[in-house]
């Protein structure tokens, strides 16, 4: 780790305190996978929150949706969610509806630095088209879909303290420019690094990556 890296990672360390770095955005934004190098880079733990959903309801994501499912869904993730809020500090990655949810949205906003990772539509659909879970994307067209999706969920996204946008370059180049945003949104003054209103987010943060 060179020099500079670690000094990043000790501004994060030092000025995080108890919270949880919740990744938000939708599918295809690299939450996971750069979550995890985020996780190790900071030598923090990484929890999946669609992998704890599957864990405790013994079912796998697109299983819940087709058995019970988005609004049963959406209730057993805010309740997944708001558990593992409780285990600070970690680098939690959320499913794409989660940061939606406006009691979800409350909890990360009051228990985590939440960072958006977002993405063009054409990166999203070239990085989803590798797998068939997706269980919204199951229709006739799933680029119209993933277009309504940015159209309905961008707005809401705006809201996360942190935006580091998404470009094909490497895992670890991810982790260090998500981990150098959030150190730069850690040294805000205290009054600045929340949005009372829920108008906009708190620092939009350097163009950043999400892994291939």
């Amino acid at each position: 780790m060179d020099a500079e890296i670690k000094a990043i990672c000790d501004t994060v360390h030092d000025r995080l305190g108890p919270r949880s770095i919740v990744l938000v955005g939708l599918m295809g934004a690299g939450k996971s996978a750069v979550g995890r190098k985020l996780a190790a880079l900071l030598d923090l733990p990484f929890i999946d929150a669609d992998a704890e959903i599957e864990n405790v309801s013994n079912m796998t994501i697109p299983e819940l949706f087709e058995h019970y499912g988005e609004p049963e869904f959406r209730a057993l993730e805010q309740r997944v969610i708001a558990r593992l809020l409780k285990s600070g500090p970690q680098v939690l990655a959320t499913g794409g509806g989660a940061f939606i949810n406006e009691t979800t949205r409350e909890a990360i906003r009051r228990d985590s630095v939440s960072v958006w990772l977002s993405a063009d539509l054409d990166l999203l659909m070239e990085r989803v088209s590798r797998r068939q879970n997706r269980p919204l994307l199951r229709a006739p067209d799933p680029r119209a879909v993933m277009q309504k999706l940015i159209s309905e969920r961008y707005p809401v996204y705006r809201l996360a303290n942190v935006e580091v946008r998404s470009q094909d370059i490497s895992k670890e180049e991810m982790a260090a420019n998500v981990a150098a945003a959030i150190a730069g949104f850690l040294q805000l003054p205290a009054g600045k690094q929340t949005s009372d209103n829920e108008t906009s987010g708190a620092f939009a943060a350097t163009t950043g990556t999400t892994g291939k």
